[in-house]
């Protein structure tokens, strides 16, 4: 339930209000603006009347939420969150920004040579593996902490930010510690223990869509984030598993729009996970732009041929600057300069 106050509306009768409702078990998750003060009624609202609430003083309106991602829906928030990374990046305004960096940490010295070269291109987030769940369990896995701590110490070198993929929820504590942003893989899109404990972390969060996840399914996991605690969710979308098996996935390009018709989050395209092959990563970049993406992920490898994991959907790094300068030229077209 959502509940607006009149312009002329008192503090005194917004605490007023408040007071009733938490006296009642309702939560209170305040989203007003510079404009308008507004408030959402978190809880079981169905068996509170809306008329019963109109009739306090200084309510302008009371609209039932109907959508079952209640925080996370357009309904409840109207303007669209911006999430603030470090005090200088934001993500889900007017500018869309560049993650990259390779899928997985292979050493210090790959990491700095791929930082170092993102850092010249204008990349403020550097992505990479630290923990790495793959299909095959004879497959590299990753360096785990020690791949975060590398990645921490090289991204503070070129002033970066950290994002990287948490495996399961007993490893909050070192995420916390060494990222800026938390990313939830799409094999953990609903694993609803470690969603519950990201609404307690004390980091951005961002969630990939699931294989097969309905957009639905997928605001619904942001959902549980949200109402475990944490407001600062970045969704992903990175292809579904559909009949084709030319790509990796399907990029589902429309998901964007639709995202941003339902809900207030932002909303980033990981084009390398969605086609699986380097060629293809520029044009799905542009077209992410074109319909409105807040941003984008590649996956980037000084040597791709040698990498290993996702050699394949890896650009080398003449690739991402030629890629960065077309991205460049596009977004300033569109009003919209990627950052």
């Amino acid at each position: 339930m959502i509940v607006k106050m009149h312009k002329k509306a008192t503090q005194q009768d917004y605490e007023h209000l408040i007071k009733a409702l938490e006296a009642k078990k309702f939560k209170i998750r305040d989203v007003s603006s510079d404009t308008v003060k507004i408030f959402g009624v978190i809880g079981d609202t169905a068996s509170l009347d809306i008329h019963d609430v109109k009739a306090y003083e200084g309510v302008e309106q009371v609209i039932r939420v109907q959508s079952p991602f209640k925080q996370a829906s357009r309904t409840f928030k109207e303007e669209d969150t911006i999430i603030t990374i470090n005090k200088d990046l934001m993500i889900g305004g007017n500018h869309p920004v560049m993650i990259a960096g390779p899928c997985s940490v292979e050493s210090e010295a790959q990491l700095d040579l791929t930082a170092k070269f993102l850092s010249e291109q204008g990349v403020k987030v550097l992505r990479g593996g630290a923990f790495k769940p793959r299909t095959s369990p004879y497959t590299f896995q990753g360096l785990e902490v020690e791949g975060l701590k590398i990645m921490r110490r090289v991204a503070d070198k070129y002033g970066m930010s950290v994002i990287s993929e948490i495996p399961s929820a007993e490893h909050l504590e070192v995420f916390n510690t060494y990222t800026d942003i938390i990313q939830v893989g799409a094999r953990n899109m609903q694993n609803f223990d470690l969603l519950k404990a990201l609404g307690k972390a004390k980091r951005p969060i961002m969630l990939k869509r699931g294989l097969s996840a309905t957009i639905e399914e997928w605001l619904m996991s942001a959902e549980y984030i949200i109402h475990h605690g944490n407001a600062e969710v970045i969704l992903a979308e990175r292809g579904i598993r559909t009949f084709e098996t030319y790509t990796r996935n399907t990029l589902d390009i429309s998901s964007v729009l639709a995202v941003k018709h339902l809900s207030h989050l932002p909303i980033i395209i990981d084009p390398s996970h969605a086609a699986g092959r380097w060629h293809m990563i520029e044009d799905l970049s542009k077209a992410a732009l074109a319909v409105g993406a807040h941003g984008l992920m590649v996956e980037v490898h000084h040597n791709p041929e040698t990498a290993l994991s996702d050699g394949a959907q890896s650009l080398k790094f003449d690739t991402f600057e030629s890629m960065m300068t077309q991205l460049h030229h596009l977004s300033n077209a569109l009003n919209r300069p990627l950052k």
